[in-house]
């Protein structure tokens, strides 16, 4: 993981936030290479999952809505974590991280009738990570949400949150959906954008961080007679993100399904599948497949008093319609694609050549531009032709410092799958040498048919 973390930041694909104050805990930014990671994933997520689909629309809601959002989806009075501090280091902690989730749902049964809780709390949970003895306070619920104020006053009327997800601004929005886009069930509504959790024990680099982004889904289905109703469209989801882990070019072996018990759900769900990677510190969620019901729809209407509901064009029955929804976090997919990527090949001669084993569709750069005699004018001009002629289809990198075997390096560390040298036999046959990242082997391609070989390169996957 540490070699991971230090060539993100060598090579400019995550830096620490305000890092010239020490930097700000569990925040990141993403460099040059890292956001042109970041928005080929979202952009290939968007026409994936929207641009290509007929049943599908996109949207964009704002980060803070009226508080009676949360109060109706739950978030005010249940989206919490359990925190524990260490009496001896003042370590907090989350209750559910020192135990697993189900033993710590049993733990919390316990406490409701056990009389001496402080020592059922000593007896049950291991020592504290960080001191190494076992001190506890009582857990008690930390909400997760950030608070603001909107307005010249700060008091309790003009409380206001940062969202903890985006799907709530998909649900209020779903009547003005509905009548705008004239679409008929099925049909999903998707969204990209950021969400804000002031989470106890954030950790593990970007894996877990109090801003985040979410590609989300919310997918609404009629209201289902039986169990085999909504579990075909969930069971469409779950393969359709198995796809999408596919196209990423994660491998499978490194993801497995892990589908929650009944008592571990979260309130609004009646199915959640996690999609789990194995990350360097452990087999992490990377993505979820959630059945909703019509849990928010419902809670919705009650605390607005507005008609949530669905008509039947055909049969004009109202019902609210049933969810489900599939969720993929930006930075963990960056994350996975880092360490999935992340390769140390050792060469011939004793050296060890690091690599990321991008696909070639996501790859920040797609190709690099390297003049073999970077002090030839002629040369130099001839490389920057073909720079211009490229970059209108292609992420390109001009590299003309130091060594080929330099640059070549430097690429390979960058997951860049194309290098083209320009050198004499360039200015002789308007040839350059296509270099491939993974194989290193190299050959002659024609100037005019570089745009067809690049994108078939891209393409292949």
């Amino acid at each position: 993981m540490q070699k991971i973390i230090s060539l993100a930041k060598r090579r400019g694909f995550i830096f620490p936030s305000s890092e010239i104050y020490g930097g700000f805990s569990s925040c990141y930014d993403f460099g040059p290479l890292g956001i042109e990671l970041v928005e080929n994933i979202k952009r290939s997520w968007w026409n994936r999952f929207v641009r290509s689909r007929p049943d599908m629309v996109g949207i964009s809601t704002t980060i803070i809505m009226s508080p009676k959002v949360w109060q109706a989806s739950g978030h005010v009075s249940g989206f919490s974590d359990p925190l524990i501090e260490c009496k001896e280091c003042h370590a907090r902690h989350r209750g559910d991280n020192l135990l697993s989730e189900s033993q710590w749902k049993k733990l919390e049964k316990k406490l409701e009738k056990a009389k001496d809780k402080e020592k059922l709390i000593a007896l049950s949970l291991p020592s504290c990570p960080d001191c190494k003895k076992k001190n506890y306070t009582l857990p008690r619920n930390f909400n997760l949400m950030f608070k603001t104020f909107v307005g010249p006053v700060e008091d309790e009327t003009s409380t206001a949150y940062l969202r903890p997800e985006t799907a709530q601004g998909m649900f209020v929005n779903f009547n003005n959906i509905i009548s705008s886009s004239r679409k008929t069930l099925p049909f999903g509504i998707a969204q990209i954008g950021k969400a804000f959790r002031n989470e106890i024990t954030p950790k593990n680099y970007i894996f877990r961080t109090r801003e985040f982004e979410q590609m989300e889904i919310e997918y609404f289905i009629p209201e289902p007679k039986n169990e085999k109703e909504w579990q075909k469209t969930f069971d469409y989801w779950r393969k359709e993100m198995w796809q999408w882990i596919d196209f990423l070019g994660i491998k499978r072996k490194n993801v497995k399904e892990n589908d929650i018990p009944k008592e571990e759900l979260a309130h609004y769900s009646k199915r959640t599948i996690d999609f789990e990677y194995k990350f360097p510190f452990g087999t992490k969620e990377l993505y979820g497949l959630a059945y909703r019901t019509d849990f928010d729809l419902k809670n919705h209407e009650k605390m607005s008093k507005e008609n949530m509901k669905y008509r039947d064009p055909k049969t004009g029955k109202e019902y609210w319609p049933h969810v489900i929804e599939p969720t993929f976090g930006v930075e963990r997919t960056v994350l996975a694609l880092l360490v999935d990527a992340f390769d140390e090949e050792k060469m011939e001669d004793g050296t060890t050549r690091t690599v990321l084993r991008f696909s070639p569709a996501i790859a920040p750069i797609k190709v690099a531009i390297l003049p073999l005699l970077q002090n030839k004018p002629e040369i130099v001009k001839k490389a920057k032709e073909i720079e211009k002629a490229i970059l209108p289809f292609f992420s390109c990198d001009y590299d003309q410092s130091g060594s080929i075997g330099k640059r070549y390096r430097r690429q390979d560390e960058a997951g860049t799958p194309i290098c083209l040298t320009v050198d004499f036999e360039t200015l002789k046959d308007n040839t350059v040498t296509l270099r491939d990242r993974d194989t290193m082997h190299q050959r002659r391609v024609d100037i005019g048919s570089l745009k067809e070989e690049i994108t078939k390169i891209i393409n292949k996957d």
